[in-house]
């Protein structure tokens, strides 16, 4: 092995196969003679064990003067309890932000979370997050990367939050595998509460449409029951649209819910909304009460055939969402206790039903007026 002494170019050509060359300078700094090519690299302990971190292969890009600078940047890395050559293992096997969102759906939303949900990380993770950050490594990217994520859908702020939401989970989930999470301290867009409910002479329109539609045509039955069991029982969309036969207890006038939002749940049924159940067919080879296009499959998408009677109606701002509202509404202004209301929407939160307090204060508010105006009325006789 020839002696110590500085490494440059002509040092670095002139040593032969099979020899180390290390630099009298920068203690660690080598380079060794390959069959065919002289690699650099640093010799280094760290926790009282000996380490060797391969740089590079002299030749463009490492010539002799970066392959110092660089040796000097790693053991700095070492000063600081860092160690270069496990770090460069791992990158080495680190999933990229796509493998690990793939991973995050499969191991764990899949098992942990509601379908709806799955199906929403899913869309997210399609849409936004792997077209934006799939190439990078999980364990690069950084906390100024997802703030420009999140600010590039502030447009949007309600999926901006969703998808910033989604990354701290998975960055969390992640942390298992050493990942840290960049998601932290990203503050949330504010978000404007949507609380819009048919009035009076929006319900008689949209009942309108749906007679129209159901005598003339242009939609198909099922859609068209779809909407009015949405506003008739307060059920969400997705409650709906997976209904089984199975599960319509006309006896005890409910739906049996094996499975929702919320766990297993009973929808109650009006007299009007057994109706609409006993006026639509069975098909055949098919469990499903909306039923789809495919052979045994539920109605998938209600958003096309909702969005032509809403627009018979002049309804183009209100979402299927909205006939839950509105059902709930109704029930505030006929009297019903918030416990009751939230009772008939299945919520297991007693702070999810207040959104409904001040339509339930409605009706003492025509208590009051009619109260007033009788006592102004003895008054005036006097």
């Amino acid at each position: 092995m020839p002696d110590a002494k500085r490494i440059t170019k002509t040092a670095v050509e002139m040593i032969l196969p099979g020899q180390t060359l290390w630099d009298a300078e920068l203690k660690g700094f080598g380079v060794r003679c390959q069959r065919r090519d002289r690699v650099y690299g640093l010799k280094y302990r760290l926790h009282g064990q000996q380490r060797w971190f391969t740089i590079g292969k002299h030749g463009s890009p490492w010539s002799a003067d970066q392959a110092r600078r660089e040796a000097k940047r790693l053991l700095g890395l070492v000063a600081a309890g860092e160690d270069p050559a496990r770090k460069k293992v791992t990158d080495r096997v680190a999933p990229t932000v796509a493998e690990l969102a793939d991973l995050f759906l499969g191991e764990h939303v899949a098992a942990k979370n509601k379908g709806s949900t799955h199906r929403e990380y899913e869309r997210l993770v399609n849409r936004i997050v792997k077209p934006y950050l799939g190439r990078r490594r999980a364990e690069d990217v950084t906390h100024e990367d997802v703030r420009r994520l999140h600010v590039e859908y502030r447009a949007t702020p309600y999926q901006a939050n969703r998808t910033l939401a989604l990354l701290s989970k998975m960055f969390a989930w992640s942390g298992r595998r050493g990942e840290r999470n960049p998601c932290l301290g990203i503050e949330r867009f504010g978000e404007k509460k949507r609380r819009r409910y048919l009035s009076a002479v929006e319900l008689q329109r949209l009942g309108a449409a749906l007679d129209n539609f159901e005598r003339d045509g242009g939609v198909s039955l099922y859609p068209l029951a779809a909407i009015r069991l949405l506003l008739l029982t307060g059920a969400r969309l997705s409650e709906i649209l997976t209904l089984r036969w199975g599960w319509v207890d006309r006896e005890r006038a409910c739906l049996s819910l094996p499975d929702s939002k919320t766990g297993a749940k009973e929808i109650h049924l009006s007299e009007p909304a057994l109706r609409i159940l006993a006026s639509l067919p069975r098909a055949l080879d098919n469990p499903f009460v909306i039923v789809g296009q495919k052979i045994g499959a539920h109605l998938v998408n209600l958003e096309k055939p909702s969005r032509c009677v809403r627009a018979q109606a002049g309804l183009d701002d209100v979402r299927l969402h909205d006939l839950r509202h509105s059902f709930a509404s109704i029930g505030a202004g006929a009297g019903l206790g918030l416990p009751m209301i939230g009772a008939l929407l299945g919520h297991t939160q007693a702070a999810t039903t207040a959104r409904y307090a001040h339509l339930a204060a409605d009706p003492l508010k025509a208590a009051n007026e009619l109260i007033g105006e009788h006592l102004n009325r003895l008054m005036s006789k006097a």
